[in-house]
């Protein structure tokens, strides 16, 4: 079997700030002047290497598998479930449970549901992603019926408002009450793999679907997680997992990615991750990333409450749309916008 080879774009640059030539970063209007390459063999061995843009012509005559990763990373995004992808998009998180890690009660009355939600499209979010199972570490499964009466009164209500509503579900059930209730997009932890019928369900629909990685389920997850390479492991999971929604009829235009961070990973996997979350452009879809309030490092924050962790995620998330990331799944919609508005003004100041 031949060596797997992932890229990873490296030294993003404004052309008309630093005048450097190089790449279209994802169509927009940065370039990236490098590549860090990944080589895995079939003994598992990883090989590092950087090359320049200007060397791009050398590296695809020594290897032919480079150009289709390369048209990944310069091809432009289209709209995800009609949401346009040119800025970051925010994905407001609505927990609609007793039991969420951080949340959990703060909107299991129905009127109050709503008014978040509504709050968070009028702070800017541009998906409000609306749960009714807990899948912190731990968490026992309910019954789909129990999840479809708490959510599917709540995603009727932010559609008919004009949101654009995505369901956080890994059954069928759920999945399918939502959508005739007007979601627009799949969100499952499982990437369609916890229910026998969610795959068939997702390509009969015309819904956008984030497949995010996880090992084993919310209630084992965390039972000593392991991986030879964090980054290449998930990397490759959610390779096969996009392979199977192509098979299966979706368009790759429907799907979207997430590393799953906290999900069957160590705080050192999940750091691993967010340093390399541009090789997961290689993919070809959108990423999504949800990290709001779940990264504890060090002593100054380790003991912090996860409602006091939003200045930690906040770093976490523009470093994220610093790299690309398109889609970040936030509870604190209005802060975040702030952060991305100061950082894109001072990113395109001359």
């Amino acid at each position: 079997m031949a060596d797997r080879i992932y890229l990873e774009p490296i030294g993003l640059v404004d052309p008309s700030v630093t005048g450097l030539a190089g790449e279209p970063f994802l169509g927009g209007p940065r370039r990236f002047i490098a590549c860090r390459q990944f080589r895995r063999g079939e003994d598992g061995a990883v090989v590092e290497s950087v090359f320049p843009i200007s060397d791009i012509a050398a590296a695809e005559e020594a290897d032919r598998d480079l150009r289709p990763l390369l048209d990944r990373l310069v091809a432009v995004r289209p709209p995800f479930a009609d949401v346009p992808l040119d800025r970051p998009v925010l994905m407001g998180v609505l927990n609609v449970t007793p039991d969420s890690f951080s949340d959990g009660g703060d909107n299991w009355d129905f009127e109050r549901a709503i008014e978040a939600g509504l709050a968070m499209v009028e702070a800017g979010a541009g998906i409000i992603d609306v749960g009714g199972e807990s899948t912190r570490p731990g968490a026992r499964e309910i019954d789909p019926a129990e999840e479809i009466e708490r959510t599917e009164a709540v995603v009727r209500a932010l559609a008919d408002a004009g949101a654009t509503v995505s369901i956080d579900t890994r059954h069928a059930a759920v999945m399918a009450a939502a959508l005739s209730a007007g979601a627009r997009i799949i969100n499952d932890v499982s990437a369609l793999t916890q229910d026998r019928d969610s795959l068939a369900l997702a390509a009969d629909s015309d819904a956008g679907v984030i497949l995010m990685h996880m090992r084993g389920t919310p209630a084992t997850m965390q039972n000593n997680p392991a991986y030879a390479c964090a980054p290449l492991d998930v990397y490759d999971a959610l390779a096969g997992r996009v392979a199977a929604c192509l098979e299966a009829g979706i368009p790759r235009t429907r799907l979207a990615v997430d590393p799953g961070i906290g999900f069957g990973k160590t705080m050192q996997h999940n750091l691993e991750i967010l340093r390399h979350i541009g090789l997961f452009h290689g993919l070809g879809c959108p990423i999504a990333l949800g990290v709001s309030r779940k990264l504890k490092i060090g002593p100054a924050n380790s003991g912090i409450a996860p409602k006091s962790r939003g200045s930690g995620t906040l770093a976490a998330v523009l470093a994220a749309a610093d790299l690309g990331v398109q889609i970040l799944r936030v509870h604190d919609v209005g802060e975040t916008i702030q952060a991305l508005e100061i950082q894109a003004a001072i990113a395109t100041t001359a």
